[in-house]
């Protein structure tokens, strides 16, 4: 028995050194990476006499509210701190600075006060979906370290901040790139919700229908869902500071990151003032009632429940004495890529298919000004996405004195479409039959119950005006920028 752990000791005791010795190896490359890439900041500091704070977004030129929350961040911390340069990390590589400031200003109405540089990023495609069809969320987490190592060698700043929800490269910048880190989250990458469908056996956009029907595939993917979200967890938690988008956003990163002391609610910008001009007066004389949705399509916003339920509240009329003819559907959304604009495809042939391509329009990437003249024309306003994080087109919707009718969840049901001062702002609905139902009621209620409802939206939605933002967003941020050395 001795002579065994003798030889078991020659054994192990080889095997022990050389682990040690690799640790030490990869201990010393990562302070020499970590000391490269400080002297590199360095060496800009002295270039550029001013400390620099970088956002990571690399959809920067899309027309979501992600994309403004971004711009209006910006400039809220340019108003206030004048000898600080920023940079956005962005993959958009076929446009120009000049053309994404441009989009900017076309579709959010927000220019900022001075230039800002931009670091093209060549890899954008590590975070696309279509690259992982299988493991999606654990390949694009991945990618994304690839992506922010990509960033974080072109250019090394002092204060970073996650503005897009890449929680995997707050670890990067913070311990090899030392600075400073912040996030602002718009949706929690895993949440307890997908834990439920995938328990529950519930197929969803993100969980396909031979996932839900298999018991062992459903009880891996819990597996898969639990180990990621710790990793989520831990990548999280190395944000000093956390800004989340709503009170169920609120809740998840709680649950996940752990950090309540480093963790407020900043709700996003929404353009309220710039819809206050839309007329708000009875609408009974209508001849023909407007359905907006503004909303990019991406498979989570359900465009196919907007339509389907259109088509039973056509039908409904059709039969009654309401008309067919006195409805429209308007959707108004961008488009990030070519997946996105199949999917536009996708959805007129469902509305070929239904029989009523003549009753929906499509309004895809429009300027801001033909989105307000939508809005003006319209009388209720939709948007079906379950568990929306917040909703920004809920917001302009209300703003602009549309009736609304959103999902019941998310942000809409805890933030948005709730009582002001005990009067009724909107209506919450879950599924076709409920949505169409909420549609007719709507179009039954008379013009001046339907302006009384109106006006309460109105009022309170001044709580998500962009001036609230930017108060609460350098509220937010200051500890941070205290740091920065002028």
């Amino acid at each position: 028995m001795s002579l065994f752990c003798r030889l078991l000791w020659k054994l192990l005791l080889p095997l022990l050194f050389l682990c040690v010795l690799l640790v030490a190896v990869l201990v010393l490359l990562v302070l020499a990476v970590r000391l490269w890439l400080q002297s590199s900041r360095s060496a800009r500091r002295a270039r550029d006499g001013r400390p620099t704070v970088a956002f990571f977004h690399p959809y920067c030129n899309a027309g979501g509210g992600g994309e403004r929350v971004l711009w209006c961040a910006i400039r809220a911390l340019q108003n206030r701190y004048v000898d600080v340069n920023f940079v956005v990390y962005t993959g958009d590589l076929g446009v120009t600075a000049q053309q994404i400031l441009e989009g900017a200003r076309r579709r959010f109405n927000v220019v900022l006060p001075r230039p800002i540089q931009f670091v093209f990023l060549r890899h954008r495609l590590l975070v696309e979906p279509g690259l992982f069809p299988h493991f999606t969320l654990l390949g694009q987490s991945v990618g994304s370290v690839f992506l922010g190592w990509e960033a974080l060698t072109e250019f090394v700043p002092d204060l970073y901040v996650d503005s897009m929800g890449y929680a995997f490269t707050l670890p990067l910048f913070r311990y090899l790139g030392g600075c400073s880190v912040g996030s602002y989250v718009h949706y929690p990458t895993i949440s307890t919700d997908m834990l439920s469908v995938v328990r529950e056996r519930n197929p969803r956009f993100n969980n396909a229908d031979y996932v839900s029907n298999s018991l062992f595939l459903s009880a891996f993917k819990v597996v898969y869902y639990c180990l990621f979200a710790l990793l989520y967890g831990m990548a999280g938690s190395c944000s000093d500071l956390i800004m989340v988008n709503s009170s169920w956003t609120l809740d998840h990163i709680l649950s996940l990151w752990r950090a309540p002391n480093r963790t407020s609610v900043v709700y996003p910008p929404c353009d309220v003032s710039a819809f206050l001009d839309v007329p708000l007066e009875e609408d009974g004389d209508r001849r023909c009632h407007s359905i907006v949705s503004i909303g990019q399509f991406r498979p989570e916003k359900d465009h196919r429940l907007q339509i389907r339920a259109f088509k039973k509240v056509l039908d409904r009329r059709r039969e009654g004495a309401g008309g067919r003819e006195a409805l429209k559907l308007v959707l108004i959304g961008g488009c990030r890529n070519q997946e996105d604009e199949d999917r536009v495809l996708m959805l007129r042939g469902l509305c070929q298919e239904l029989g009523m391509a003549d009753r929906v329009e499509f309004k895809l990437n429009v300027p801001f000004e033909e989105l307000k003249r939508e809005m003006g024309e319209a009388t209720i306003g939709l948007h079906t996405m379950w568990n929306e994080h917040f909703g920004i087109g809920v917001v302009e919707c209300m703003a602009a004195g549309k009736v609304i009718l959103a999902h019941k969840s998310g942000g809409p049901k805890l933030d948005i479409v709730v009582p002001y001062e005990g009067g009724q702002t909107g209506f919450l609905a879950e599924d076709e039959d409920g949505y169409a139902e909420a549609i007719e009621r709507i179009l039954t209620l008379t013009p001046e119950n339907r302006l009384q409802i109106r006006r309460n939206a109105r009022q309170s939605v001044a709580r998500f005006s962009d001036q609230e933002f930017e108060a609460c967003f350098c509220a937010a941020m200051e500890p941070l920028m205290g740091t920065l050395e002028r």
